[in-house]
């Protein structure tokens, strides 16, 4: 049994020594709005390294990353460093961020992987099945699926494998240690409304399997894989903007004006940063897909 001293918040959630790789981003035009600006960059970077890690970002933009780091690095403890440029659906981009980071470190401790792309949107109103197929038939392609998918799925799966190996060195790096993946999935791929977005919500829903089929195969490397599927957070995804710090809002009259939603508000910076700490010191939890939600699964169809 530890002693209570062992127990303090700051004991039980310090990440000092720990070394994270968060990556983010996609390809495309238009049709870029992902969480890597505001949700990964600011919220988890921000929590890792305030509880002393040091924090790898990467993305396609250079300079939001280097903004990131300026804006954002805390005063003492860890830090946060740029690394790339890199798009997560290039096996050569992943490679040469694998060769950088291997250069500056013989393991890490966590990697994130971050990446999303909202994809077409179609609303299926209509009852009429003729005009249901005309709005959905019409409205989306076969490749703007397949870009949804690449970026969403196909990135977290390559960027993760990509990553094995110094996930694996970490083990030993230290004693009793368990490194570990957190992907970003989404609560839209767990509920059974499509929200508009049936390549972007059926993506997601790969995504969360992915997390359960990699934390299942990787086991035997000793390397833990969870998921956080995040609700309604402030992001470039979900308000198509962001201020000079990368930061977005929400307000809580839009999310109202959805139904669905307990909280009755977006999720906050803290309570993303809880989640992402909870997973990477927790060397228990294995395999899990964590909602942070407002509680919108309790309202809509999915589980």
């Amino acid at each position: 049994m530890v002693s209570t001293e062992h127990l303090r918040a700051e004991k039980l959630y310090s990440l000092k020594g720990y070394v994270a790789v968060i990556t983010g981003g996609g390809t495309g035009i238009g049709l870029i709005l992902d969480f890597r600006s505001d949700l990964t960059i600011d919220r988890a970077t921000q929590a890792l390294a305030a509880n002393g890690a040091k924090v790898y970002i990467t993305g396609r933009r250079m300079e939001a990353l280097e903004n990131a780091a300026k804006t954002h690095s805390p005063d003492q403890g860890g830090s946060i460093i740029p690394a790339g440029p890199c798009d997560v659906t290039s096996k050569e981009d992943l490679e040469k961020l694998f060769a950088e980071i291997s250069k500056k470190e013989k393991h890490i401790d966590l990697l994130i992987t971050n990446a999303g792309i909202s994809g077409p949107k179609a609303e299926p109103e209509s009852e009429d099945a003729t005009k249901l197929k005309e709005t959905l038939f019409k409205s989306e392609s076969f490749s703007e699926w397949s870009e949804t998918y690449n970026t969403n799925v196909s990135a977290v799966y390559f960027t993760t494998v990509a990553f094995l190996p110094l996930l694996q060195a970490a083990k030993d790096a230290h004693d009793h240690f368990s490194p570990s993946v957190i992907v970003i999935s989404s609560m839209s791929g767990i509920m059974r409304h499509a929200q508009g977005h049936f390549s972007y919500n059926a993506a997601k829903a790969a995504t969360v399997h992915l997390s359960k089929m990699m934390s299942f195969e990787f086991k035997k490397a000793g390397i833990r894989v969870n998921s956080i599927a995040p609700g309604y957070f402030p992001s470039e995804m979900t308000t198509k903007e962001s201020d000079q710090d990368q930061k977005s809002e929400l307000p809580e009259e839009k999310i109202q004006e959805k139904g669905h939603v307990p909280a009755g508000r977006a999720g906050s910076d803290e309570e993303m940063g809880m989640g992402v700490l909870f997973l990477a010191r927790n060397r228990y939890v294995n395999g899990e897909i964590i909602a942070i939600d407002g509680g919108v699964l309790l309202e809509m169809p999915g589980r």
